[in-house]
């Protein structure tokens, strides 16, 4: 997935009348990619789950994990929107243009 460049003017202030953005482009996988399930566990460290080696049990996890492949590196922040999305960018969050959590909206890029 190519980088897209920023368009227009960037703004501080996402209330601010000057700030408009592109439509956002749909993006569809390429014919024959694999499918790609992707659990997400807000507040939790790798530790956590039995499928991991955690106290906490979890045998679906461990079911889907055995017949499947185990990722456990990416890059990882202090916050929860940034680390989904290098997660599911595979990219720092700062390149994915997550600088931040979601709650707060500015027009800066990233």
């Amino acid at each position: 997935m190519p980088n897209t460049a920023r368009q227009g003017l960037i703004t501080y202030d996402a209330k601010d009348p000057d700030t408009s953005f592109p439509p956002i482009e749909q993006l569809r996988p390429p014919e024959g990619a694999p499918n790609v399930l992707i659990v997400l566990i807000d507040e939790a460290g790798f530790g956590s789950a039995s499928a991991f080696g955690g106290p906490c049990q979890t045998p679906t996890a461990e079911k889907l994990a055995a017949d499947g492949l185990k990722f456990n590196r990416f890059h990882s922040t202090a916050l929860c929107s940034p680390s989904r999305q290098a997660l599911l960018t595979g990219r720092n969050h700062h390149s994915a243009g997550m600088g931040g959590i979601t709650e707060i909206a500015t027009g800066a890029p990233g």
